[in-house]
């Protein structure tokens, strides 16, 4: 057996627009109602999880998790510039009330890729007040983390931020040729992140960091394609774990892995295995992600925020989740300190410009009564929790 250390978080993870539905006063569903967008459907109801949380946290715990990343969403607590909603700020108060109710750690992300129509539209990340905004928004959501949140990630995946704010497609964000980064909103996030860190010291008990997409890029063995590594790498990736040190932990959202060359990246070699977004199926991506992080970060203690595969076949996503948990608990006998690992994700959601076909979740629903279903890698990776280990299957 495998075993994790005490205390390890074993969770699943979702962001609020990709499963709440409705999400009507955010800068996403502006832009998938806009004529000739290239986002291929609405996010609609989504999974209707805004009204059946309970029942989604009471289902974690039953599969045998003990934590919740979930993120709240700041066009419904500042819908419109300087007004703020009290109900929603105590609707995602009795989201972690509820967490607890059922022995659940909740670990509470304040941006999750959306933001306020209003703030988009008044310059987004580049507005020269952009960061006051976000600390201000923290504020705001004090009361959310106030009591029994341990955790809390700042901004998800800056590094994919500042690359969709680059104005590119966004039709496949953590693939083959990744958009062009935006450096003045990269540095917009990291003063966002540092200011929405001081306000979140109020609360001694709260950890804080931010969520780092790591690529896992290799160079292929190929003249120059080193050299361009560093170049297209360390904008995208490396900069964002240099830039987590002194933060209480940093996350890592690892799916898979890009070969670089030197005129950058390449396309999935033919003959290998790919998911339903067309990444190479490859799980030792969130233990190369691990190790990035806490070499980079100054030995910043590493939380597997985001890990899995968007699969129609329920035994792969079991085969690609064991095969990472294998390689991550490599990196806890290393020496790396790695607090958890929350799944992505736990119900099959809304994919962003990709829609509801590339299913990540653990479990999935019925599109016209929402009725929840969890799927055998659910229970699966349930008792891997409840094991607080698994058989090594290399051995």
């Amino acid at each position: 057996m495998l075993t994790f250390p005490d205390g390890f978080l074993w969770g699943a993870a979702t962001a609020a627009h990709q499963i709440e539905g409705n999400n009507v006063n955010s800068n996403w569903w502006v832009h998938e109602h806009t004529p000739g967008t290239t986002i291929v459907e609405p996010s609609g109801d989504a999974a209707d999880s805004y009204h059946r949380f309970r029942d989604d946290i009471a289902t974690l715990a039953s599969l045998g998790l003990n934590s919740y990343r979930f993120s709240i969403e700041w066009a419904r607590i500042e819908p419109e510039r300087g007004f703020v909603s009290r109900a929603e700020v105590d609707h995602y108060r009795r989201m972690v009330d509820t967490c607890h109710e059922f022995g659940i750690e909740p670990i509470v992300t304040l941006m999750h890729f959306t933001v306020p129509r209003w703030f988009e539209r008044d310059g987004f990340w580049r507005a020269p007040d952009a960061a006051d905004l976000f600390a201000r928004y923290t504020e705001l959501a004090l009361p959310v983390v106030s009591e029994g949140v341990n955790y809390v990630c700042t901004i998800n995946e800056p590094n994919i931020a500042a690359m969709l704010a680059g104005g590119e497609d966004a039709s496949n964000l953590v693939a083959y040729g990744l958009p062009n980064p935006d450096l003045q909103v990269a540095d917009a996030l990291l003063a966002s992140h540092q200011r929405s860190r001081e306000v979140l010291s109020q609360l001694p008990h709260v950890k804080s960091g931010w969520t780092v997409a790591t690529q896992a890029f290799k160079a292929l063995d190929e003249e120059g394609a080193g050299e361009k590594l560093r170049e297209y790498g360390y904008v995208r990736d490396d900069w964002y774990s240099e830039m987590a040190a002194g933060d209480d932990f940093v996350g890592v959202q690892a799916y898979t892995r890009t070969f670089i060359g030197p005129e950058g990246p390449r396309p999935v070699a033919d003959g290998l295995e790919t998911t339903l977004t067309g990444w190479e199926f490859y799980p030792p991506a969130a233990a190369e992600g691990i190790r990035s992080a806490w070499e980079l970060s100054g030995h910043v203690p590493v939380m597997v925020t985001e890990n899995g595969i968007a699969t129609a076949d329920d035994t792969r996503r079991i085969a690609y989740t064991q095969g990472a948990l294998e390689h991550i608990h490599d990196t806890i006998a290393e020496g790396i300190d790695v607090l958890g690992y929350q799944h992505w994700s736990a119900l099959d959601n809304y994919e962003w410009a990709s829609g509801f076909r590339p299913t990540f979740g653990l479990i999935g629903w019925d599109k016209q009564t929402f009725e929840r279903t969890p799927k055998p890698s659910a229970r699966w990776y349930g008792a891997v929790a409840q094991a607080n280990g698994l058989p090594d299957t290399r051995a």
